[in-house]
């Protein structure tokens, strides 16, 4: 399996030969303010600079909170969040909205850039992120920025009916051009079907804090072994206490470098 953009610089930086990319996002805040043990999200990034990690997901405010810190691990890669929907808790009458440009990405110097794709949403707002998801893409070629997108349901508990919708959004997402998709974890088999039914990178992303440790090492296993190249976990490793969340985080690198197939 080869993407078009196997070649190119940013994706090389988020993506390795020899590992899962294992990226810790911070950038709940825009979206859910004061987030618990996210207070500081700088200080939260200093405690895994040290961890055998391949990055961040942020902000433009974390970004520039930042540059000095980051200019010191450049092997960190970044991921820009550049919108936001709300209220998250009333997705049917909430509204998305785009909160940095692509120009402002390529200035702060960050790899690759992110937007949701919410489907239990009105109509209207659809509509809404389809044309803004496909203009991003439109535009970042100009750049050659990465594009992730996130297909989501908001405020539902995680169901079968709600995974299998989900699956069906990242059909639109791929659809639409992304050169990434990163979406919950829908279980091993359907995260198989995925990677194997669209020629771009997933990434599997944690969710909220639930479950023990053992159970979110799990997931990561099942996940890298049914062909995900990677996992975006933030609340599921850092809302644990601090020992805690380093064992997760080690025990999930570990995973990234011995159980990783390159799929692209």
């Amino acid at each position: 399996m080869s993407s078009r953009l196997s070649t190119s610089y940013r994706m090389n930086r988020l993506f390795h030969e020899d590992r899962a990319t294992l990226i810790v996002p911070v950038d709940h805040g825009v979206v859910w303010g004061r987030v618990p043990a996210l207070e500081s999200p700088v200080a939260v990034m200093k405690s895994f600079l040290d961890e055998d990690i391949t990055g961040f997901m942020v902000t433009t405010g974390i970004v520039r909170s930042t540059e000095a810190m980051l200019a010191r691990r450049p092997a960190l890669s970044r991921v820009l969040a550049i919108d936001a929907f709300w209220p998250t808790g009333a997705p049917e009458t909430g509204t998305g909205t785009i909160i940095a440009s692509l120009e402002d990405a390529v200035r702060l110097g960050v790899d690759c850039v992110k937007l949701l794709l919410p489907w239990n949403v009105s109509d209207k707002e659809k509509v809404l992120y389809c044309e803004r998801i496909a203009k991003v893409i439109s535009d970042a070629a100009r750049w050659e920025m990465p594009v992730m997108v996130e297909p989501v349901l908001l405020n539902v508990p995680r169901s079968p009916e709600v995974i299998a919708q989900e699956l069906e959004v990242a059909r639109v997402a791929y659809d639409l051009g992304a050169d990434i998709i990163k979406i919950t974890f829908p279980g091993r088999a359907a995260t198989e079907m995925l990677v194997n039914e669209l020629n771009v990178p997933i990434l599997v992303a944690g969710g909220a804090l639930s479950g023990d440790a053992a159970s979110t090492i799990k997931d990561v296993e099942d996940a890298i072994v049914a062909g995900a190249q990677g996992v975006v976990v933030g609340r599921k490793v850092w809302q644990r206490p601090a020992k805690e969340a380093k064992e997760v985080i080690g025990a999930l690198a570990r995973i990234g470098r011995e159980k990783f197939t390159r799929h692209w």
